[in-house]
């Protein structure tokens, strides 16, 4: 097999790191381009021995698996400049926000296998969560390649591909909502007198061993939750405070909101680079 990346952010740089740590394909096999940064290729080159090539027609043809990794807003552009170049025995695996399987293959202009991916972030430590679902033309072997690759930055779950957009308001954007929590509670800890780094150890520490507890244990959160709330006790006084800021109701309110956002943009690309 041979890859090429039309991409270079932080994304593709975990996704090397991954194909590189389990030694997926060596790297002469992987061609890595992106837009304008000569740099930031040069950095994965001496950091991955990958590929770096600017004539996209010899790129395209170089590989039989070609990652779409740029952003959402230049992905018509660099997809409608594939037109004619892609094959239909070629397999694209996009992690474009937003854009679904059968715009990519309008824009590209044929019937080829396509799977549209979300990882996040964590990604960069091999801890990515990624939904992946099949196009209209992808197959089972198609699949199969795209699994074993987002597996090696994370746990991998298939899904129908109109679930992409609520995982992306869910676990591709769920990030930022544990850092956004974090700063709150580091906050407070400073605010009551303890030192920046101590207050950051304990909530990292605490959200730690939040999750683990999930995982061994496989209770549910609210059981968890009730074993640490003793009545009258402190953890019941600060819930109290939450529910009255209807913290549970915001939370809802944000994932769905940008599981929103991504049909938003989804149905914005359908009018730029000759979508139908």
């Amino acid at each position: 097999m041979r890859m090429a990346f039309l991409g270079a952010g932080s994304i593709v740089e975990a996704m090397l790191a991954g194909i590189h740590s389990q030694q997926l394909l060596s790297s002469d096999r992987i061609h890595v381009t992106n837009r304008a940064d000569d740099g930031r290729l040069q950095q994965l080159q001496e950091r991955f021995g990958v590929r770096i090539m600017r004539d996209r027609k010899a790129l395209v043809q170089s590989c039989d698996t070609l990652i779409l990794a740029m952003k959402p807003k230049d992905a018509a552009e660099a997809c409608t400049s594939l037109r004619g170049l892609v094959g239909p025995e070629q397999l694209v695996i996009s992690v474009i926000a937003g854009v679904s399987t059968d715009l990519i293959a309008s824009w590209l202009g044929v019937d080829c296998p396509i799977i549209r991916t979300m990882p996040n972030t964590s990604a960069a430590i091999g801890l990515s969560v990624t939904g992946l679902a099949a196009g209209r033309h992808a197959g089972a072997e198609h699949l199969e390649i795209a699994t074993l690759l987002f597996t090696s930055i994370g746990t991998v779950y298939p899904v129908p591909e109109q679930e992409l957009d609520i995982i992306t308001g869910l676990s591709g954007s769920g990030p930022a909502y544990i850092y956004y929590l974090v700063e709150a509670m580091e906050g407070a800890g400073t605010k009551a007198g303890l030192h920046p780094q101590m207050a950051r150890q304990l909530t990292v520490q605490t959200l730690l061993g939040a999750a683990q507890m999930l995982l061994a244990t496989r209770e549910e959160p609210a059981v968890l939750r009730r074993k640490v709330t003793s009545p009258g006790g402190t953890t019941e006084a600060g819930l109290e405070v939450l529910e009255s800021f209807r913290f549970r109701e915001a939370v809802t309110a944000a994932i769905l909101r940008a599981a929103e956002r991504a049909r938003e943009l989804g149905e914005q690309y359908q009018h730029v680079g000759g979508g139908a």
